[in-house]
Formats: structure tokens, sequence, C-alpha cells
């Protein structure tokens, strides 16, 4: 039987506002905290592997090794973020505590034998995975379990990526596309400052990005270039969509979910091996700054493209976000040879645009734009955004995404 679930905003007294105050601190300290750890660790398994690339040849077994464990211990765990958006939505049962140690796990396994994968997704499984805990200690009706997801949700999100206005908008707009249920954004907040807080204090920095050249003026034929990269930004955050799904689907038909990654570890390593470079693998951060400063070739963000989605199709761990940076910001340092707009501009631009695009979240893309790359380029990054989300296709890459604004205008098209 379905749960109804009221969207009335609760009542709010003294005992309310201790509870969420006590609440925001445990989840933003400890999921900050932990992130620190995350991030630390995958700096160290990435440079390890950069300084011994014979250790890629062990991804098939990395793989056999995730999969068994999530056989054993987390079975409901594998569905990853979908898994935190459909408890938010239908809520079932309390999200797995051992999804935190899982993902986490797997994620530095993958990256240590040189899966593409990204972070983000590891650092919101853990932020929701320790924030639903707190139904054991608090009584949480089923609107403030809504909140306590999202804070979770933003905590991880914050944290990894040093934006907490960005993660904000993102634990809030990720789980209903559109939708005008604001009334956690309080708390959501307070908890990303104090998770983003937490990070710092254990000295692990955040990438930085600059734009070198100067931003030029917002003009008629500007926007109508902005307008051009946006549409490409959303169509290339529309083929990783396809792209993943089509993986996915011929993985699935390898009936032993044991032998997926082991299959797929192989084909990566061969393909690695062919390719003779390991820039494709990994976060691929080096080449992200790269993109800002030099053009880079046409064919960067598709191999990065479709490397990641058949590392993350065959059972690997990690998050798409990093990989749909690295995806935008090539194509769109790329794009600087057709498009005339500086090269900086065009790569901040496809950073997010592409991100806003595949995980249907424009606005926390336009304020993470702003939290990167400051306020000038704002206004050409929300038309990037906006336009790749409307032509980024009906569905994201978080299949259990539900409703909203691009659902009713792709209806009225009858698309």
């Amino acid at each position: 039987m379905a749960i109804r679930i009221s969207n009335q905003p609760p009542q709010i007294n003294l005992h309310f506002i201790a509870k969420w105050l006590i609440t925001c601190c445990i989840i933003g300290f400890s999921v900050g905290s932990i992130c620190a750890f995350f991030l630390f660790s995958l700096n160290w398994v990435t440079q390890y592997r950069e300084n011994n690339s014979w250790i890629i040849y062990g991804l098939p077994l990395a793989g056999l090794i995730i999969a068994l464990s999530y056989q054993r211990w987390g079975n409901p765990s594998s569905r990853g973020n979908n898994l935190l958006i459909e408890e938010y939505l239908r809520p079932q049962r309390r999200i797995p505590l051992v999804m935190a140690p899982l993902v986490l796990f797997g994620t530095l396994l993958t990256h240590l034998f040189g899966g593409s994968a990204g972070r983000e997704g590891t650092a919101v499984q853990i932020g929701g995975a320790i924030a639903d805990q707190l139904n054991r200690w608090f009584d949480f009706d089923k609107t403030e379990r809504r909140i306590l997801i999202s804070i979770g949700i933003t905590a991880g999100f914050a944290a990894v990526f040093g934006t907490p206005l960005a993660g904000t908008i993102f634990g809030l707009e990720v789980l209903l596309i559109g939708k005008k249920r604001y009334f956690g954004i309080l708390p959501c907040l307070l908890t990303a400052y104090i998770a983003n807080f937490s990070c710092q204090l254990w000295h692990v920095p955040h990438t930085h990005y600059p734009i070198h050249e100067m931003i030029p003026a917002l003009s008629l034929s500007n926007i109508g270039f902005s307008l051009i990269a946006g549409i490409l930004f959303g169509l290339a955050a529309w083929l990783f969509t396809f792209t993943g799904d089509f993986f996915s689907a011929q993985f699935k038909k390898i009936k032993s979910p044991l032998l997926r990654p082991v299959i797929g570890g192989i084909i990566i390593v061969i393909t690695v091996v062919l390719l003779k470079s390991t820039k494709y693998i990994g976060l691929g951060i080096p080449m992200i700054q790269e993109a800002f400063n030099n053009p880079s070739d046409y064919y960067d963000f598709l191999i990065k493209l479709v490397l990641t989605t058949f590392t993350l199709s065959a059972g690997f761990k990690g998050g798409e976000v990093t990989p749909l940076f690295f995806i935008g910001a090539t194509l769109g340092s790329t794009l600087s040879g057709f498009i005339p707009l500086p090269l900086g501009l065009l790569a901040a631009m496809g950073f997010v645009a592409v991100f806003s695009g595949a995980t249907n979240t424009p606005l926390a893309c336009i304020i993470m734009g702003y939290e990167l790359f400051g306020f000038q380029p704002v206004a050409f990054i929300a038309i990037a955004c906006i336009t790749a989300f409307i032509f980024s296709g009906k569905k994201g890459i978080y299949v259990a995404q539900k409703g909203g604004i691009k659902e009713k205008l792709y209806r009225k098209l009858n698309l």
C-alpha cells in the first residue's frame, strides 16, 4: 500500500527547532568529516594509480570484489542515488547504513584500479544513509523524513565539492524536478554549511577552475551563441543518459551480476591499453583544468562519456557528476574553435550545463556556476544551463526522478 505523505510544512515550536538544530549539526559534522576522509583517500589512490599504471590490470578483480560485497551485504544499496529518491517519494524502509561503507569502499577500488567514475554519488549516498539513521533516535513524521533525506544529500554534495549553496538546492531539486516544496530549505542550508566547514577543518583542498579571459558583455549575438552552446551541451547530456541506458541493458543480458564487472573490467583495460593513455580514467581533473587553458580535442568528451557510462553500467561505483564536468568542460573548450566566446567561459558553461541537463537540476547548477566561477559569467552560465535542461530529453541519469516542469513541457510537445 502506498504511504500518503503530507505536503504541509511541519508545526514549528521550541522542541522542533532544537530537534532540527541537533540533527543538522550531527549530519553536517559527520558527513563533512567522512567526505574529508573520502576525498583524502581518493587523492591517495589516484596518485598511487598514476605512479603505478600496471595496477589497472587488476580492474576485473576489483569489479568482482565490489560485486561480491554488494551481493553479500547490501543488495538494496546497489540502486545508489535512485534508492534515496525512491525512499523520498515512496518510503518503504530505512535506507541501510551499510550503503555508506559499501559505496565508499567500492568507489575507492574503482578509482584505484582505473575505472572512469566520479565522486558525488558516493558522497550523496553516504549523506543519505547516515541522515536516515536518525529515525532511530528522533521522532520524525513522514514529511520530516523527506527533509531528513534532503539534508543528507545536501551535506554530501556540499562537502565533496565545497559548494554549500549549490548543495542546498541540489538536495531539494534533484528529488522533485521543479516542484515548489522548499520548506526544508533552511535545515538544508544550515547542514550544507556545517558539512562544508567540517570538511575544511580537515584541510582537504577543493579543485579550482579559474577563467583567465575577460567575460564579454551580454549582447544579443552573445546570447545567441550561448543558446547554441546550451543546445549542444543538452545533447551531450542526452547522449550520456542514452549511452548509460544502452550499456546497462547490454550488461543485464549477462545473467550473473558477479560476471558483469569482470567482463566490463577486461574491456576497459583493453581500451586503456589501446588508447595508450590514462587521462580518461578516474576523475580526469587534470584534463578538466587543461580545458580552461587550451582547446580540447574534439574526441575527448566522447571518450570520457563512453568510458564512464560503460564503467558504471558494468557495476563499478562512484558518481557521474565529475565525469559530466569533464565532458562539459572539454566540449565547451572544443567549441571555442567555432563559437566566438572566450575558451574559459565556454568551458565553464559546459562544466555546469551538461550536469544540469543530465541531472535535471538547472537551478543548482546556476548557483554552482556562481560559487565556482564568480558573478561575472553567471548570465552566460544560466542561459546554457536552462537550455541544456530543456534539450537533454525527457529523462536524466536518475531514473527514479518524477514530475515537474520538464515532464509537462515534453508532454505538451508530444515528445
